[in-house]
């Protein structure tokens, strides 16, 4: 992978600890020139990352809710040269029986799942404007569809990422920068362990290499994984609200 000079590329992944985020970086295939930016809170677990990943890795210090400490974060990332991807990763996953009875850590997830992205991206966006050219990866959910009583916090979270990740589509066209917005399935992973699948089920990997496969496509905007959960989706926009409401998960 190279930078729109034929460079090795710099790549900043926000939430450098996640599987899926790896999986994105493992997909790529980029040359071992490639330099890697780790962003999360955990140095250890950082390092440990880096050390799986075949590029040049660094590591930034990311805390995903401490918002106004996201504009140095990236101008720290940017210092170094252009920032060619960025990779928009940082996640949780709380039951929502947790939420329930949590308000606090229900906004605490809201904070990492919606607000952390808007806080770090916008900031991002000016850069690559100002640079040219660059690429945003966001990962949204088919949870963002339509919200299930089950995940409902969860589901708003992820429908006002996804909401935002098409918004900044839209005012990004005809800069240089491109937006991919990701909606994968249930994830079979760290975040779901415990957890039955649901139907069209994927895996990080999967995700990975399904991203890759869109950032190929110089023209992809959107990235469903598996692709047969588009149809799942458009059928779950028409399930009346009656039935809807007895859909435990």
């Amino acid at each position: 992978m190279l930078d729109a000079l034929g460079r090795p590329a710099r790549i900043l992944l926000l939430g450098g600890t996640s599987e899926i985020g790896l999986a994105i970086l493992a997909a790529l295939r980029a040359p071992g020139e490639t330099e890697v930016l780790l962003a999360g809170r955990d140095e250890q677990l950082l390092a440990a990352a880096g050390k799986a990943l075949p590029y040049q890795v660094a590591t930034l210090a990311f805390d995903a809710l401490d918002f106004g400490a996201h504009p140095a974060l990236i101008d720290s990332a940017f210092e170094g040269g252009d920032v060619d991807l960025v990779i928009s990763a940082a996640g949780v996953l709380t039951r929502q029986e947790t939420l329930d009875r949590d308000p606090l850590e229900a906004g605490r997830m809201v904070g990492t799942n919606f607000t952390g992205h808007v806080t770090t991206l916008l900031a991002v966006a000016g850069r690559m404007r100002a640079q040219g050219h660059g690429t945003i990866v966001i990962l949204s959910s088919i949870a963002a569809v339509r919200p299930r009583k089950a995940s409902f916090v969860y589901g708003s979270a992820k429908a006002g990422l996804d909401a935002f990740g098409r918004g900044l589509t839209d005012a990004l066209h005809g800069t240089g920068v491109r937006v991919l917005l990701v909606r994968p399935g249930f994830v079979i992973g760290r975040m779901t362990r415990g957890m039955s699948p649901a139907p069209l089920a994927t895996t990080p990997s999967a995700v990975g290499e399904a991203v890759a496969a869109g950032l190929a496509k110089q023209d992809e905007t959107l990235v469903w994984v598996p692709g047969t959960l588009r149809v799942l989706a458009a059928a779950l926009r028409l399930v009346p609200r009656p039935i809807w409401r007895k859909i435990r998960r």
